[in-house]
């Protein structure tokens, strides 16, 4: 489809039928240049920005997840101001999404229950190092014990890190979209916070 016939270049509820459908193809296509968004949180003082797999959108309730280590020093900061931005960019697609969302951190819940019992063994590897993401090490490691540092373990074995899991739940509270198209870029913004407003910004 040519830039200057998409659908969504000049309405909201198509840009917003897009964004959604962005976000929730992210969820489940691997090659989705959606998938791994950067994730920023802390304070003016101590910003931090990481990349994340994208786990879950949920339209309805205006949230996105993604998956952590309990023990990632991330999570204070999430604590200590549960505010975050998002950035997503889509090279193919010429679209990006500025999400700002207030988090929730849960932890051995029934929302972590859900997700790690979808979670298949070999993806929970990385719950099972020894000390926290970002511990200080004296020789490059895995983090892993031996018995783990291969793909030779079972998923009765995986459980253990479940201990170490964490699901942040992102509620959106707004998303601003930003199109390249070479007869104009168009950008609006989608304020969630109360009943939705949309309002066109200049590029």
């Amino acid at each position: 489809m040519s830039q200057e016939t998409v659908s969504y270049y000049e309405d909201f509820s198509e840009i917003e039928k897009k964004i959604w459908f962005l976000l929730t193809d992210a969820v489940k296509n691997r090659s989705s240049e959606f998938r791994t968004p950067v994730f920023i949180c802390g304070n003016d003082k101590d910003l931090d920005g990481r990349v994340v797999v994208l786990r879950k959108a949920d339209q309805q309730n205006n949230f996105i997840q993604y998956h952590s280590d309990i023990r990632s020093s991330k999570i204070e900061k999430i604590k200590n101001n549960p505010n975050c931005s998002i950035l997503f960019y889509g090279k193919e697609e010429k679209i990006q999404l500025r999400v700002k969302a207030e988090c929730t951190v849960n932890h051995d819940n029934e929302i972590t229950k859900e997700s790690w019992e979808k979670t298949g063994h070999v993806s929970r590897k990385c719950y099972l190092v020894t000390n926290g993401p970002g511990t200080r090490s004296e020789k490059p490691t895995s983090g892993l014990d031996n018995k783990f540092d291969n793909f030779d373990f079972t998923k009765e074995e995986s459980e253990a890190g479940y201990k170490n899991f964490s699901v942040i739940r992102c509620k959106i509270k707004s998303i601003e979209w930003l199109y390249l198209a070479a007869k104009g870029h168009r950008r609006a913004l989608i304020d969630l916070n109360g009943s939705k407003k949309f309002t066109w910004l200049v590029p």
